[in-house]
């Protein structure tokens, strides 16, 4: 996690917006479900693309779809059916902010995060 000292929130804001590369991922973590965290003994997980998510916050909660993408650089993911209409009604996607998800099912096709991960 980016370690925050300032209580000023434009400070935190600033901290977050500067993170450095390698400190983005941890911006980038959402909890597990009940299951996997029994599963495997973690509260929360980095997401990538391929796994499902449930919004659990915001105007799309209940919602669960695959994450298609992650933007990095805002710290924001986009799930597969999460949109809004524009005013001359095209469908854009919506970003959505990871701490707003839970991830119900992951993406295991990357050996070293099953690895990293434990599990059964």
């Amino acid at each position: 996690m980016v370690r925050i000292a300032s209580k000023q929130p434009r400070k935190q804001r600033k901290a977050r917006y500067n993170a450095a590369h390698h400190e983005r991922g941890s911006l980038l973590h959402a909890s597990l479900s009940k299951e996997l965290r029994e599963k495997y003994s973690q509260r929360s997980v980095r997401v990538i693309k391929g796994d499902t998510v449930k919004i659990v916050r915001g105007d799309h909660s209940g919602t669960s779809g695959s994450v298609d993408f992650v933007i990095t650089k805002k710290s924001q993911i986009v799930v597969d059916g999460v949109s809004v209409k524009k005013a001359d009604g095209t469908e854009v996607p919506r970003p959505i902010d990871p701490s707003n998800v839970i991830v119900t099912e992951l993406n295991l096709e990357d050996k070293r995060r099953e690895q990293k991960l434990g599990g059964e």
